[in-house]
């Protein structure tokens, strides 16, 4: 799935979303389908890009889809003019969970190379570079690659991540860089002969 573009997105505190959840939430079904417009795909890209599994990331974000309109009809959104953060909360709470339950209980399947394949028919990439940036993200600790997929496949901003974290804004976007300047030495090490690394294809101290 490709991202919404983001001139299409309102603001998560504006008047524009704040209507049609409203109207979703009196069963306007208009309203729920651009709901589901503006958000499935950057829940999905993050589930995916996570968990590298398009069955389980479309489970997941069905999953978080119910539990907003659980939230809607029964009266539980109180989050006024912070829609995005509580929504990608929820579905990292959800992703962390499959995390967790996948390394207690390991399956053998084939979804990364699945998911690998649709990332290069989407955007043409060539598959070394993939490898690499997949090798890479995967050296990364689980908070920095989280702030990484948030800002980049979730689409959030800064000021959302922020509040969707409960980080001051500085400290926010510190983090991020801190993570982009790892992620980028990473890829740069792979480009290296024989990278030790990327041959025992072990993780490395971030």
């Amino acid at each position: 799935m490709n991202a919404a573009p983001e001139s299409s997105i309102p603001d998560s505190g504006g008047a524009e979303i704040t209507s049609v959840l409203i109207a979703a939430s009196k069963g306007d079904e208009t309203a729920w389908r651009r709901i589901v417009d503006l958000y499935a795909r950057r829940v999905f890209a993050l589930a995916q890009a996570r968990l590298r599994n398009p069955e389980v990331a479309e489970e997941i974000a069905q999953s978080v889809f119910a539990t907003l309109a659980a939230k809607l009809v029964g009266g539980g959104y109180t989050e006024r003019g912070k829609f995005e953060p509580w929504l990608f909360r929820i579905a990292s709470n959800r992703i962390r969970d499959e995390l967790r339950r996948t390394r207690r209980h390991p399956t053998t399947h084939d979804s990364e190379r699945i998911a690998q394949t649709q990332v290069q028919e989407a955007d043409r990439t060539p598959p070394e570079q993939v490898a690499r940036l997949r090798w890479a993200l995967g050296q990364l600790s689980e908070t920095d690659r989280e702030v990484i997929e948030l800002r980049h496949h979730g689409q959030l901003s800064f000021a959302q991540l922020a509040e969707m974290l409960s980080e001051p804004l500085g400290t926010l976007l510190a983090r991020h860089h801190r993570a982009l300047a790892k992620l980028k030495g990473l890829m740069e090490q792979t480009l290296q002969p024989e990278s030790p690394g990327m041959r025992a294809g072990g993780r490395i101290g971030a």
